[in-house]
């Protein structure tokens, strides 16, 4: 009981939330955020749902069925969380360049219906945010998805 208690206390020095420290890994963060953005504008389209499953295992370099399980418990922690910041502060470790292309899967899942919704684009510019990625790196991202697209 008082080992859980120190626990707790030194989670709290160390700027983690009990409540999802050591429940959130990097790639359960990745995949919760590509949650958000699919369910951002409350209707969950199959191309979305289908992006999503591709970009993570791109992303992680995972097998289909381990990136299923991962978007599977990623939406449980969804439903769990009061923000984006439970998953963003689980990715502080990552290069600018992973960030990037974070935002890019995001942006990838947002527009596979072929329209980003104004509530897609407000997760993916708050999770920029808050992962530090400029605001040029943000609009470069969605241009080359949009783009990409266009071809």
């Amino acid at each position: 009981m008082l080992n859980s208690i120190k626990s707790i206390f030194k989670q709290l020095l160390e700027g983690e939330d009990p409540a999802t420290a050591d429940h959130i890994t990097p790639d359960l963060a990745m995949a919760a955020l590509l949650c958000e953005v699919s369910s951002a504008d409350y209707q969950v389209e199959s191309q979305e749902q289908q992006a999503k499953l591709s970009l993570l295992q791109h992303l992680l370099s995972v097998e289909k069925n381990e990136a299923l399980q991962l978007i599977e418990q990623a939406m449980e922690k969804v439903r769990e969380s009061a923000s984006l910041y439970d998953f963003t502060s689980r990715l502080r470790e990552l290069t600018q360049e992973t960030r990037f292309e974070l935002i890019k899967a995001m942006w990838s899942v947002a527009y596979a219906d072929g329209h980003i919704d104004p509530l897609e684009d407000a997760v993916i510019r708050k999770v920029a945010e808050l992962l530090y990625v400029d605001h040029h790196e943000f609009i470069r991202a969605k241009l080359l998805i949009i783009d990409a697209r266009k071809e």
